[in-house]
């Protein structure tokens, strides 16, 4: 027993993460030198990797769609802690965090994760196939969401800016959080097979001869540990922030797209989980994390929102600007022309990556 003790704390999947949420408790609101930001961004690297294969044990014991969830929501609750943290003390510069946030959020899941999974898709098979079915489902409700979270508010007339009234934005907190929940309930529940991978046929997937799936003990001690790894990946992500935000001015960025160095960050564990899946010719996998991701991102982001808006002085601005809102629409009719079909080409996955490098340069250079 303490021989295995050993073995798990030399493990640097277990190590890694808890060291990393250290080296954060010990750094948290300091102003670092360039050597102690140098090992935060080390150990922020390792944290990602770590998460990424304790999310990979535990989808192995719970079987898909099971594991992709996990990692989605595990990732989508903590980033919104963060969020709600910072604008509560950050104050008026704050006002746009969030909108800013979950639109990083949902552009780099709907075109950085879904695109990077069908390149590897396609290169390795030439046609990706998925369920168009599910996939589709979870296209439409991340599509619905953004619509009502982020595009209605520019629109609504009760307030001059591109915000809600507090009834507006209760009910835009409730109905997203309800269909939120009725995804998920379809996803592992009525509907479960549509969110199977599928064979080059297009048949479902049911059963995989792989290895033995881990102990239950095993599984609950890399939830634990994948937990560990995303607190260590959000906060250290933050503790940098200074020197990205550093950075960013010394290149005369925007202020905002601080935010989307962070949401890259932040995304890391679920990029690499889906090119791994991508590479073992699991792309339905890869799409239930990319469009899983941005649901959850948007769903459990406003309502949590809402409920900090309480504690908030000042606006909260949701609604988008106007290249925001043609980078998602172009975003809508990609992705829906991309799944219909339910297979995909080398065409399509650089179609999203060509929208998402868009989204990049525009937020560098509005």
């Amino acid at each position: 027993m303490a021989a295995l003790l050993r073995s798990r704390l030399t493990d640097w999947t277990v190590s890694v993460p808890l060291v990393a949420v250290l080296i954060l408790a010990f750094t948290w609101g300091r102003e670092l030198p360039a050597i102690g930001t140098f090992v935060v961004a080390a150990f922020l690297a390792g944290a990602v990797l770590a998460a990424v294969h304790h999310a990979e044990v535990v989808a192995h014991r719970v079987g898909e769609p099971f594991g992709s969830l996990v990692l989605a929501v595990a990732v989508t609750v903590i980033e919104v802690a963060l969020i709600v943290t910072l604008m509560i003390s950050g104050g008026d510069k704050t006002q746009a965090l969030a909108r800013d946030t979950v639109f990083a959020a949902v552009m780099i899941t709907c075109n950085g994760i879904l695109g990077l999974s069908l390149l590897i898709g396609t290169l390795r098979r030439q046609v990706a196939s998925f369920n168009p079915e599910g996939t589709g489902g979870a296209l439409a409700t991340v599509i619905t969401l953004a619509a009502l979270s982020l595009v209605l508010p520019t629109f609504t007339t009760s307030r001059p800016g591109p915000e809600f009234s507090p009834a507006q934005l209760g009910f835009a907190a409730v109905a997203s959080l309800a269909l939120y929940g009725l995804f998920v309930l379809v996803q592992t529940g009525r509907h479960r097979d549509y969110f199977l991978p599928v064979d080059s046929q297009g048949r479902v997937i049911e059963h995989e001869e792989h290895a033995k799936p881990p102990s239950g003990k095993a599984a609950l001690l890399s939830l634990g540990l994948l937990l560990v790894a995303l607190v260590a990946v959000v906060g250290d992500a933050k503790t940098v922030s200074p020197t990205i935000e550093a950075g960013v001015a010394a290149a005369n960025l925007p202020q905002s797209f601080v935010g989307v160095v962070i949401a890259l960050l932040v995304l890391l564990p679920e990029t690499l989980a889906a090119g791994r899946a991508a590479r073992r010719d699991r792309v339905q996998i890869s799409l239930n994390l990319a469009l899983g991701s941005a649901m959850a991102s948007i769903g459990l982001t406003i309502p949590a929102i809402a409920l900090a808006s309480i504690w908030l002085d000042g606006p909260l601005m949701l609604g988008l600007g106007g290249t925001q809102l043609v980078l998602l629409a172009l975003t809508a009719i990609t992705g829906v022309l991309t799944v219909v079909p339910g297979r995909a080409t080398l065409l399509q996955a650089g179609a999203h990556l060509v929208l998402l490098a868009s989204f990049v340069f525009l937020a560098a250079s509005p």
